[in-house]
């Protein structure tokens, strides 16, 4: 009987050794990525992310828009390469995400804080956002793992929130939201153009279409079915999303370097399209991700 207290308290122990440690991996989390060449895919639109989590600088004379965060980790990196390019990141006046999981949203709070700017979101992608990372629609013991700071990220101000078709506009710049559900409830694609010499070219930044095994909800396929049918609607010259290897953004740099026209390697109408057809083939698949 007198053992039973020291397993008790041992136990314990074990269990707030395990959290602890277990907060300070999340924090230190980096998900395998390395800093990236930032460099200039057309006009005004240039890549500030890293190896594999998408970032965008989109500049312009009132100030410039950041497109997603990386993680809280990795944010520094985006600052990095937005300094690289020769712009401050005090000059960064609106802060957008495509969807609302550690490795494109939780850097968003870092740079917020770095730069003042004011971040946008759509409804369902805020709550996650203000909350760290908790996602109602998401698996239990993962919800649980965020409430104790094993996952998530820390909480940052949402200063907006926008609905679908909305636009966010800064001086003459304009992106179009565009709700695409199915990955996450609130999971948004950005539409706007880009000016490259006497050119104007099509830019669609199109969300995540892959399902979650951790992540579903009702509404799910029916959301997905709607967000093809939205994307496929969209003009788009350039492409990009928010893995850096579903776009081919190394391929890309590499092309571009050697191009007589450097912006034609991002020009892949056709890789949009095959982007869309894999994700319809997943989802009548049954694919989880």
């Amino acid at each position: 009987m007198r053992r039973y207290p020291l397993v008790v308290l041992f136990g314990l122990v074990s269990v707030i050794a395990l959290l602890l440690v277990g907060r300070w991996l999340n924090a230190t989390k980096r998900g395998g990525q390395e800093l990236a060449e930032p460099f200039r895919i057309a006009g005004n639109l240039y890549y500030v992310g890293a190896s594999d989590a998408s970032a965008f600088l989109i500049t312009g004379p009132e100030g410039h828009i950041v497109l997603d965060g990386g993680y809280p980790t990795t944010a520094s990196m985006i600052m990095a390469s937005i300094a690289k390019l020769g712009f401050n990141v005090k000059d960064v006046k609106v802060l957008l995400n495509s969807e609302p999981h550690p490795d494109h949203a939780g850097g968003l709070g870092v740079i917020q804080q770095a730069s003042g700017a004011e971040l946008w979101a759509s409804e369902a992608s805020a709550v996650t956002l203000a909350s760290g990372g908790d996602d109602p629609d998401g698996f239990l013991p993962l919800r649980a793992l965020v409430w104790l700071g094993v996952l998530g990220y820390p909480k940052m101000r949402v200063d907006h929130r926008f609905q679908d078709g909305d636009t966010i506009r800064l001086g003459p710049l304009a992106l179009t939201a565009h709700i695409t559900g199915g990955h996450t409830r609130g999971c948004t694609s950005w539409s706007f153009q880009v000016h490259d010499g006497d050119r104007v070219l099509n830019v669609v930044s199109a969300c995540d279409l892959g399902r979650l095994a951790t992540g579903q909800y009702p509404e799910q396929k029916a959301d997905l079915k709607r967000s093809f049918r939205v994307l496929r609607g969209l003009p788009v010259d350039i492409w990009v999303t928010c893995h850096a290897r579903w776009w081919g953004r190394y391929r890309k740099f590499v092309a571009s370097a050697t191009a007589k026209d450097p912006v034609e390697p991002f020009i892949d109408p056709d890789g949009y399209q095959a982007y869309i057809d894999s994700a319809e083939a997943e989802l009548r698949s049954g694919r989880l991700h």
